[in-house]
């Protein structure tokens, strides 16, 4: 039996990550366009796309940097195991083994 679960390393493909960047400053930037009526008006069209392109910028930034803090909270040695629960979940959060509420611990 396969196990398909991804490891940490696939997980923090550097490709993906400026792939998800790109996404939310793109987002961030049609947003700055269609809230300024880039597509509606024409005599302030410059202004809007000038706009649109700092905030693209920043949030392009914003993303990356953000991601790439998180990224650091992963302890090296673990990379190559498999992710089956929540990254940052600490072992004595973790549900699977809680008991019933009704039941003293031993």
């Amino acid at each position: 039996m396969s196990d398909d679960r991804p490891t940490r390393r696939d997980l923090m493909k550097p490709v993906q990550l400026l792939g998800l960047a790109f996404a939310a400053a793109l987002f961030a930037g049609l947003v700055t366009l269609v809230s300024m009526g880039f597509f509606q008006h024409g005599d302030k069209a410059q202004s809007a796309l000038v706009l649109a392109l700092i905030v693209a910028g920043i949030s392009f930034i914003a993303v990356l940097l953000i991601v790439s803090l998180l990224l650091l909270a992963v302890d090296p040695a673990q990379v190559t195991k498999t992710v089956d629960r929540p990254v940052l979940l600490r072992d004595e959060d973790d549900p699977t083994d809680a008991s019933t509420p009704g039941d003293p611990k031993a």
